[in-house]
């Protein structure tokens, strides 16, 4: 195992956290989708191949993201965010419909969908990077207007009918950036004013075209129902994970001893940190996820502090704290910190092709792990030459 990862392209301590994720996930999953091979009639075994294809691919993707230069994303950033916009305004259209939310398009002759807002995640942060590390001069409103709020506000708003709370976690992740990037505090409020009140008036609007956004029901009774007492659909997620976590104990009880897969739901997607919880324990499983998420977060930001190119600095503290939030979101959930959201856990849920965007986005923040390790031998080996001549 150790020759392997050190054969790798880039940081050495990312590979090993992203690998045993992964392991970590393959026994979850495994063990947690019993209850939907028996509602779907299919064996456990399909889901398993079907899942450790996903993240054998996955892999594929990240190294050989991490295999380019770092500044190949900036340029395919210019590009995509115009890409992807349109790809977020085509699933509203046209996108697959689940629980009243268009999130998925279904790729052509392929038999696969994805989720648009995965994608858009990497782009609009990789974009964000390259025009925040091409800053000249201080920022001026009407540069934080035109160069960051339109992008940020065109890419989030199409998003936030279908997915609420991933609009949400990405905006925060894109203000972070550009605070990280000392874009002045005074815009950044007036950017957080202006998409407080650009969301209130969608909300008077949605009161007279309640099909603007389907799905503001679904929030006020998730809002209303966090921290309250009642009982039945309200809070029946939160309560059963609270049952499998109480279940679990500070210490393992051993892979395949989960009982709440019969009837947590989503054991094997949103609800899978309580499901590890019950069965490897508070310590190891609560703690010990807990604990290679922040470990993926502080490399990304030595990596970020070694880096000398602004771009790939901020694309990769961007990218590396947009993973970081949207798995502390889910584990919150999971212990009832936050209302129930759909946020996967990252390369632990059984969630398809986000797998592959997740594992996109560690790519590249390999990538500049590898590009910034290169630069002083590259400056190293200049000097030398200079002094042979």
């Amino acid at each position: 195992m150790t020759s392997l990862v050190n054969r790798l392209p880039g940081d050495r301590t990312i590979w090993m956290t992203a690998i045993f994720l992964g392991l970590i996930s393959v026994l979850a999953v495994y063990s947690s989708i019993s209850s939907l091979a028996v509602k779907r009639d299919i064996s456990t075994l399909h889901f398993l191949f079907k899942h450790m294809l996903m993240l054998g691919t996955g892999g594929l993707i990240m190294y050989y993201a991490s295999s380019l230069r770092f500044g190949v994303y900036s340029k395919l950033a210019q590009l995509g965010i115009w890409v992807t916009a349109g790809l977020l305004l085509l699933t509203l259209v046209l996108g697959s419909n689940i629980n009243d939310a268009s999130r998925w398009l279904r790729i052509p002759g392929v038999g696969l969908s994805f989720q648009t807002s995965d994608l858009a995640k990497v782009v609009l942060v990789a974009y964000l990077a390259r025009v925040l590390s091409k800053a000249d001069g201080e920022w001026t409103l009407r540069d934080v207007a035109l160069k960051l709020m339109v992008p940020v506000g065109v890419i989030c708003g199409l998003i936030l009918p279908a997915n609420f709370s991933t609009a949400a976690v990405l905006f925060m992740v894109c203000v972070t950036l550009m605070f990280v990037a000392q874009v002045p505090i005074k815009h950044l409020v007036v950017l957080i004013g202006a998409a407080i009140a650009v969301f209130a008036m969608l909300l008077l609007i949605a009161d007279f075209f309640p099909d603007l956004l389907p799905r503001m029901a679904t929030w006020a009774a998730r809002l209303k129902a966090f921290g309250s007492d009642a009982g039945g659909d309200a809070n029946y997620q939160v309560e059963h994970a609270k049952i499998a976590i109480a279940s679990g104990g500070l210490f393992p009880n051993g892979p395949g001893s989960g009982a709440s897969r019969n009837w947590l739901p989503h054991p094997y997607s949103d609800m899978i940190y309580a499901f590890i919880v019950e069965e490897y324990g508070s310590i190891l499983g609560g703690l010990g996820l807990l604990l290679l998420y922040l470990i993926l977060l502080h490399r990304a930001m030595v990596i970020a502090k070694k880096c000398e190119k602004p771009f790939g600095a901020l694309v990769a503290i961007g990218l590396g704290f947009m993973l970081v939030v949207q798995a502390m979101i889910n584990m919150a959930v999971a212990v009832n910190l936050l209302p129930v959201t759909g946020q996967p856990l990252p390369l632990v849920s059984m969630g398809g092709t986000s797998a592959w965007f997740t594992c996109l986005a560690i790519g590249i923040i390999l990538s500049v792990s590898r590009g910034s390790t290169q630069q002083p031998i590259e400056k190293k080996d200049a000097k030398l030459r200079t002094a042979t001549a």
